[in-house]
């Protein structure tokens, strides 16, 4: 028997379950975690490090990172933001550097120290964290029919257990949606956030660890032009959210690195509704129009005559891209600058500005799996991260329809969710 119930031993699950202690030192906290590990998604985010969270402490601002989710975050963020989170953890002993792009990493730059801050924290406040222990069910108690007050039984492999509370932390699992959706929930249908973008192309063969900043934008193709118009109305993104300027990595898949990322997480429905299958238009050198480039194509081509054209440093590009892009508008290694055609000129304009590329599937990004997708955002009371349709019943994290760009930002929206509800929970008791 216990006061509160956590389900899920990750990110949001801890930060939720010591709050609620800490809150209220007399309450009986347990967390139950499916798994035979727990904080495994910490352990390998930002390549070990554990990208705690980003260096926007201006709420609005911070909300402009999530695709689903920046209406229904700004009132969390203003209750508990950035800054909190970092003043949570160097209470604790773990402070934070904050690097140039803005992600912030435990000092000591490992997840380790984040995970053994959490696990010595759930020692410290007696919170039971009972691991194998996968739920198979959810039932609401009728208190009228009993003496006591709980209001939950859970279920698990292993045991059965009665809470007053419990705290919905597990991220993106479909054992525990279905049971939220048989209970009266509704479910948004997962489908993958971030994710890297399949590419088969002579342009980009052989020169993957080139990374570059670019734009990019994604168009559809000829065949799915409407299905393309008909997901933008139904998810209701708009076009300048498919557009992105960031690092561009070409990789031996395609092409990942935060520019691509970016538009992995703002198009996540409308991609899968497309099957992955889509074309993309880069600019490789987003301060230029195809115009301008023309233009001082042109002059090089009167100061530097005799040059080849392959030699040239035109622009401040990779100079193994530089060489793919000219190679792909039919200039030769020997060709120099007198010698080539308007036609030329013109082709290489575009190879730098208005390259468009076809992708045909995705990639797992690393092993940062996010998904956009889950708890309906309508049935969730955003001052307290209760559920509106069953009370006592709270969630925090990726179990709702909120997800981020990376950088960060999901871990922020599970710290904030996870502090928010675990006041709400242990007010109430």
């Amino acid at each position: 028997m216990f006061d509160v119930i956590v389900l899920g031993g990750g990110a949001a699950g801890f930060y939720g379950a010591i709050h609620i202690a800490e809150s209220n030192p007399k309450l009986q906290v347990a967390i139950l975690e499916r798994g035979k590990d727990v904080l495994g998604k910490v352990k390998v985010s930002g390549g070990g490090r554990c990208n705690v969270t980003h260096a926007e402490f201006d709420p609005k601002e911070l909300t402009k990172n999530y695709p689903r989710g920046e209406r229904e975050l700004l009132g969390p963020f203003h209750n508990y933001c950035t800054g909190d989170t970092m003043a949570f953890f160097e209470k604790r002993g773990v402070p934070l550097n904050i690097e140039a792009d803005g992600r912030m990493f435990p000092s000591t730059n490992s997840s380790q120290t984040i995970i053994d801050c959490f696990v010595g924290e759930t020692e410290r406040l007696g919170i039971k964290v009972l691991k194998n222990s996968s739920v198979v069910g959810i039932t609401p108690l009728d208190k009228n029919k009993g003496k006591d007050d709980y209001s939950w039984e859970i279920k698990s492999i292993r045991n059965s257990y009665k809470a007053k509370k419990i705290l919905v932390a597990t991220g993106s699992n479909p054992k525990i949606w279905e049971l939220l959706r048989q209970m009266g929930h509704t479910i948004v249908p997962p489908v993958p956030s971030l994710f890297t973008f399949n590419i088969k192309d002579e342009r980009i063969t052989g020169i993957q660890g080139v990374s570059t900043n670019a734009s990019i934008k994604i168009v559809p193709t000829k065949v799915n032009n409407g299905k393309y118009k008909a997901a933008l109305k139904n998810y209701t993104i708009h076009p300048s959210d498919l557009e992105s300027e960031g690092p561009l990595l070409i990789t031996h898949w395609g092409m990942s690195g935060p520019g691509i990322l970016r538009l992995s997480a703002w198009g996540a429905q409308l991609l899968n509704e497309l099957n992955y299958k889509f074309s993309i238009k880069i600019n490789w050198l987003p301060a230029y129009h195809e115009e301008g480039v023309l233009s001082q194509l042109q002059q090089i081509k009167e100061i530097e005559g005799k040059k080849t054209v392959l030699r040239t440093k035109a622009f401040q590009l990779p100079k193994r891209l530089w060489i793919s892009l000219v190679k792909a508008s039919g200039i030769s290694d020997t060709d120099k600058w007198a010698d080539i055609s308007k036609n030329q000129i013109q082709n290489l304009a575009k190879q730098l500005t208005n390259s468009k590329f076809n992708v045909d599937g995705k990639s797992t990004f690393k092993e940062e799996f996010v998904t956009a997708g889950g708890v309906d955002l309508k049935e969730i009371n955003f001052k307290t991260y209760e559920s509106k349709i069953l009370p006592n019943l709270f969630f925090a994290g990726e179990v709702i329809n909120i997800d981020a760009i990376t950088g960060g930002f999901n871990f922020q929206n599970a710290w904030t969710g996870a502090y928010i509800a675990a006041q709400a929970i242990a007010k109430g008791l």
